[in-house]
């Protein structure tokens, strides 16, 4: 379950700003919202390392998992640690899809199908936003 923290909107805005995030990441992370397809920092991003929260630095990918999968979004097959994502029902947008959040703040990250590749059929479809990129 997922351990929200605390905040009101103007501490959110701050630490992100304080961390150097994107413009859209507060939109993303608190607000739910999607970055445009192919528009992303990390979607054609492929340097050996891991991904984490943006808002806590929550460790949530490994570069080796993440794959093209073509959709205009980094994509992973798998998180870095069990229990690290957290998943709820998504009924916005006249469909039903599943949401993920990190488990230790409640940012939203993005989406998970059944559709990626072995060994999961997972593809973990993430807002570069809500990321933070640790190179090896």
């Amino acid at each position: 379950m997922t351990k929200q923290t605390t905040r009101t909107d103007a501490e959110w805005k701050a630490l992100l700003a304080e961390k150097g995030a994107e413009p859209l990441a507060f939109e993303v992370t608190r607000h739910a919202a999607t970055e445009r397809p192919f528009t992303g920092k990390y979607e054609d991003h492929w340097t050996p390392g891991q991904y984490a929260c943006i808002c806590c630095g929550a460790k949530l990918f490994e570069s080796d998992t993440k794959f093209d999968a073509g959709c205009g979004w980094p994509s992973f097959w798998q998180a870095a640690i069990p229990g690290a994502i957290e998943e709820r029902v998504d009924r916005s947008h006249g469909w039903v899809r599943t949401e993920t959040l990190c488990a230790q703040c409640g940012a939203h990250l993005g989406h998970v199908f059944d559709d990626g590749p072995a060994p999961t059929g997972l593809r973990y479809c993430m807002n570069s936003a809500s990321l933070d990129f640790k190179p090896e």
